[in-house]
């Protein structure tokens, strides 16, 4: 048999443009500067070779290098659960925008649509006006996310019909019980005393202030689980692109799809709420300009949305941390004062 009739047809390399390629790495590069940053700047400033022996040194390993003790409380009891919880928010927050775009097919889409963060609002403020707290220091935690959870799962059951959930009717709903959500939350709030009050408005504004390793280790697992299953729905969220009809048409099961990705930001928006309070445009901001790199294909999207929404918080809370020393602003307004702009910016555009 001649060589020519048994040669294999070859496929031609797919094209993949440098900036792409390059995008991943250079977001974990980002990532894993803003965590050195978050770690090491401070009133008390942690060089990154204390960081390294502190956390050896917790594992039994010598290092030669000692950190004072200064160094060693504030590195491992203040600032290793705060970045580390900024860095699960901020990419579990941006998987859940990207998620939720490619279900609604917008851009302009984010996981405060499906009600989790204005019910998980609604939880806490219940909480902090009732003054209960069976679980102690989990009891707001635990009460956010199950209100948002709530809201989310009510939100889908009222927005399906006959086995079919059409996306418009969602999102109307959607904006519905976040309207009924918030005149909850303002009525409990003028309810509240002065002290309530105040501290109604700090959790609304969003921080991470308050980050523990007893409540960072609670909410993690369910954080991590969503940012470990989106990429599940990569292939099939492309598919979806092409429309309901058309991906049904391939072989993609549209209902169970569209029932997941919002269960899985529902989990991964609910927990980082929980934690945090609402930080608002993390969520629209990061998804958007990574797609503006990463194209639309959603296997690359979701990966590097994670990243690039742990590195836009870590940031954001570097800011909050140091601007205006030594007070601390909420690092929900500073992100808010990021994506105003932005979103205007993208409505601009999208009516040019």
């Amino acid at each position: 048999m001649s060589a020519s009739t048994t040669a294999q047809p070859q496929r031609a390399p797919r094209h993949v443009h440098p900036g792409r390629a390059a995008l991943l790495p250079a977001l974990g590069g980002l990532l894993l500067l803003a965590l050195l940053l978050g770690v090491g700047v401070g009133s008390v400033p942690v060089p990154p070779e204390i960081v390294g022996a502190t956390l050896l040194g917790r594992l039994g390993v010598e290092t030669g290098i000692t950190p004072s003790q200064q160094q060693e409380a504030v590195l491992w009891s203040i600032r290793l659960p705060r970045v580390l919880l900024g860095a699960l928010v901020g990419a579990a927050l941006a998987v859940s925008g990207a998620l939720l775009q490619g279900v609604f097919r917008n851009p302009l889409a984010d996981p405060g649509l499906i009600g989790v963060s204005s019910g998980a609002a609604l939880g806490a403020v219940a909480i902090l006006v009732l003054g209960v707290a069976p679980l102690g220091p989990f009891t707001l935690p635990v009460a956010a996310f199950l209100a948002g959870t709530v809201t989310t799962v009510l939100v889908y059951r009222l927005a399906r019909r006959h086995g079919h959930t059409d996306v418009a009717t969602l999102l109307l709903v959607g904006l519905a019980l976040n309207a009924l959500a918030g005149a909850s939350t303002g009525l409990l709030t003028y309810l509240a005393d002065d002290a309530e009050l105040r501290s109604i408005v700090f959790w609304t504004m969003g921080g991470l202030g308050g980050a523990l390793w007893e409540t960072l280790l609670a909410a993690a697992p369910l954080m991590l689980v969503a940012l470990l299953l989106a990429p599940w729905l990569g292939r099939r969220l492309n598919l979806l692109a092409l429309g309901e009809r058309e991906a049904r048409h391939l072989g993609v099961d549209v209902e169970r799809v569209k029932r997941v990705a919002v269960l899985l930001a529902a989990l991964a928006t609910g927990a980082a709420v929980a934690l945090t309070g609402p930080i608002g445009f993390v969520g629209l901001i990061v998804p958007h300009m990574v797609r503006l790199v990463a194209g639309p294909d959603h296997r690359r999207l979701l990966p590097a949305s994670a990243l690039g929404g742990a590195s836009l918080l870590l940031i954001a809370d570097l800011l909050a941390r140091t601007l205006a020393a030594p007070a601390e602003i909420p690092v929900g307004l500073i992100t808010a004062f990021a994506g105003g702009p932005f979103f205007l910016a993208l409505i601009l555009r999208s009516q040019a």
